[in-house]
């Protein structure tokens, strides 16, 4: 697998063993090394700033802890397409500099129950965590108990992807913490697995949003353990995006789009649409039951060129906080009292093309014209909001084109900049906080472990 940014990653057995390469797939102990679906592997956690999450009462439990694992996973910033994607248009959005990280161990001795940052947990306090406990770390089937930290510089409710990027990394951590049995021991991409969750085979169970534990075996010869993996090699990025949006769906009463867990999980540049996107490249198709019905959606990641090292984004918080079911519902109101406007629609469509198009052509002026002119088409929406208007007025001398990202009303708004400080600060003299990145940022990444496996599953009897 390759990433616009970092390029092919390649993962050998065993803890926290990692190298970026150029040039052909390698051979290892006389084999090619497979690089498809592999997470980045650091053998140092990256380090984050304690903003959006704290970990609270740190080293309370240490003595009682066993083996550990530490993922982490980007937030995610739209560019181009907010709401027009609910009536079929693409959306695009990248992942951003700023990271959830998840750290899991497992807790003996006196521990009677699961903790996070040192609290007893709570599953209505934390409802991503809960639903991915009933689905990989399963306490009736033999689980031990954990102890969860959870860090980042991600701010919560702002819509930049916080949830689903810890949930992403918590999948992955989970996933590293049980390993994985295979069907074969002679491939371990998702046919040949036992157990698991994946975009190859169908389990519309995994997004039930009833609370109970999922088995997540498969049926006939395909679930026989034959092979056991416990290391960084058993995480797939389409099983951790799926994971994260099912959970995502179960917190949200049933609806979510898969756009956050997708690009917090690979990272770069996201594509959602409602059609399959030729010139871009597929990742996979996401199918949801939703109260109002079934949904579908094609994922695609877009290539950058090499040119995006002198170009940064700069996102100003509000500090307003607007719920994106009541921005979605005055679209929606807005197109069923005036059908005509579905045409406003069909340019921010027509816009979001365009902007993609000068994303893989490098050319970061029409892109920045193209974020304006559909901040101009989110204005005659209504979704706009004079706070998020005076920040965009303020980033507007200093950057390439500014908009809101996410629902509107409220939360964040993005420009794309060559001079990150000056439009940071301009930002935040009119009353914005705000957070630098470059754009294309790495997605999921397992960081360390210790003592694997932490839960060594049994295959049935």
């Amino acid at each position: 697998m390759s990433h616009p940014e970092t390029g092919p990653y390649v993962i050998v057995n065993g803890c926290s063993i990692s190298y970026h390469l150029t040039g052909n797939i390698p051979v290892v102990n006389g084999r090619r090394v497979q690089t498809f679906n592999a997470p980045t592997i650091h053998a140092e956690r990256p380090t984050t700033e304690n903003k959006g999450y704290e970990a609270r009462g740190a080293g309370k439990d240490k003595g009682d802890c066993m083996g550990r694992v530490s993922a982490s996973a980007p937030g995610k910033c739209i560019l181009f397409g907010e709401h027009a994607v609910v009536y079929g248009q693409p959306a695009v959005a990248v992942a951003i500099e700023q990271r959830i990280s998840v750290s899991i161990e497992t807790l003996e001795g006196k521990s009677e129950s699961w903790k996070i940052d040192g609290m007893q947990f709570d599953p209505k306090r934390h409802p991503h965590v809960q639903a991915l406990r009933n689905r990989l770390w399963q306490p009736k089937q033999g689980a031990p108990n954990l102890s969860i930290r959870i860090s980042g510089d991600i701010p919560p409710a702002s819509g930049l992807g916080s949830s689903a990027a810890l949930s992403v990394a918590a999948s992955a951590a989970l996933r590293v913490a049980r390993g994985r049995w295979h069907n074969t021991a002679e491939h371990q991409e998702s046919r040949a697995w036992s157990e698991g969750y994946s975009s190859q085979f169908e389990q519309e169970d995994v997004y039930t949003i009833e609370n109970r534990e999922l088995d997540a075996n498969r049926n006939g010869d395909a679930g026989k353990k034959v092979h056991y993996v416990s290391d960084e090699s058993v995480v797939d990025l389409d099983e951790c995006a799926l994971l994260a949006h099912a959970v995502e769906a179960v917190a949200q009463g049933g609806r979510a789009s898969p756009m956050d867990a997708s690009t917090c999980a690979h990272g770069g540049i996201v594509l959602l649409s409602d059609t399959l996107e030729s010139e871009e490249d597929y990742l996979y198709t996401r199918r949801l039951k939703m109260p109002e019905g079934e949904r579908e959606w094609h994922l695609h990641t877009i290539q950058l060129p090499k040119s995006t090292e002198e170009v940064f984004l700069v996102i100003g918080n509000t500090g307003v906080h607007a719920p994106t079911s009541q921005q979605v519902a005055k679209v929606a109101t807005a197109m069923k009292e005036n059908p005509q406007r579905m045409k406003e629609i069909e340019t921010i469509g027509i816009i979001a093309r365009r902007g993609i198009q000068s994303l893989k052509d490098g050319d970061f002026t029409a892109v920045g014209r193209a974020m304006t002119e559909n901040q101009i088409m989110l204005q005659g929406l209504g979704v706009s909001c004079p706070e998020l208007e005076n920040l965009i007025r303020a980033a507007a001398p200093t950057s390439l084109g500014a908009k809101l990202t996410g629902a509107g009303g409220g939360g964040c708004m993005v420009a794309l900049t060559t001079n990150p400080k000056q439009t940071s600060e301009a930002i935040e003299l009119a009353g914005g906080r705000t957070l630098i990145s470059r754009i294309g940022n790495v997605g999921l990444s397992v960081d360390e472990c210790k003592e694997l496996p932490l839960w060594a599953t049994e295959p049935s009897a």
